[in-house]
């Protein structure tokens, strides 16, 4: 494939950056090292992903991915990239939708991650970033990234990436989970995602940094921009039709078609 982004575009998407959340310091020293801790972070957290993941979901992580997908457009025979794959959570959900007729390809910085999504669904995946993908101009019917914007280096270069790439009438669909509203929804939210969530992880998964990587996730939904702020930069990338639906107060869908 070919029609990689132009220097001009390029350019255009750094002048208008803005990271998700501030620099955390008791994470990394500075926004430069940002990338390289959450590389490693998932690299040794890869083998015990989907346990992590089951501990955080409660079992109803597939179901809820699925859904998703399908309210906001997946259908058969789409040709699919899952950004920011991991192991393959969303990937293999977006593979039941698209069916054989189509085409699902999973990208991610971690080469531990990619490791555990070929492992479980075969291919293909590929190793890299939101910010440059390496497809061509209008070859995607549909984007999906599953809880992993909040790990991006800013917003506009990914955005600008997804609505590069999408074919006209095509859609990306951002699954994030955001800072509840409310002083007793986020008290919940925050005794949960924030100390529950990564005790137990540390119990079942004791000999990785489970228990670090859910304690991360929480100070980044904490630290996280508002929905609105993810939204302009939908729009400003070029994207029509920009919606956010938000469930139970916490998971957050954030459609957008070019």
């Amino acid at each position: 494939m070919n029609g990689l982004p132009s220097q001009e575009h390029s350019a255009a998407s750094s002048a208008s950056a803005q990271a998700p959340h501030p620099t955390l310091p008791s994470y990394y020293g500075e926004t430069a090292a940002r990338a390289g801790f959450v590389r490693r972070l998932f690299d040794d957290t890869a083998v015990h992903y989907d346990r992590i993941n089951a501990v955080f979901s409660l079992g109803t992580g597939a179901w809820y991915r699925r859904q998703a997908m399908r309210r906001a457009g997946l259908r058969p025979g789409a040709q699919v990239l899952d950004v920011a794959c991991g192991t393959g959570l969303v990937t293999r959900e977006a593979r039941y939708l698209a069916g054989p007729a189509g085409r699902v390809m999973g990208l991610d910085p971690s080469a531990g991650m990619l490791s555990e999504a070929r492992r479980q669904l075969g291919g293909p995946f590929m190793l890299g970033r939101a910010e440059t993908l390496p497809l061509g101009d209008a070859s995607l019917d549909f984007i999906t990234m599953g809880y992993a914007l909040r790990h991006v280096a800013d917003l506009a270069a990914p955005f600008a990436e997804f609505h590069r790439v999408l074919k006209p009438g095509g859609t990306v669909l951002l699954l994030e989970i955001g800072r509840p509203e409310g002083r007793v929804a986020h008290a919940l939210a925050k005794a949960y995602l924030g100390k529950v969530v990564p005790a137990l992880c540390r119990v079942a998964a004791p000999r990785a940094r489970s228990g670090t990587l859910m304690q991360y996730y929480w100070d980044t939904i904490e630290a996280c921009v508002p929905a609105e702020t993810i939204l302009q930069h939908l729009r400003a990338a070029g994207f029509a039709r920009v919606e956010c639906e938000t469930t139970l107060g916490i998971f957050r869908s954030y459609i957008a078609h070019r």
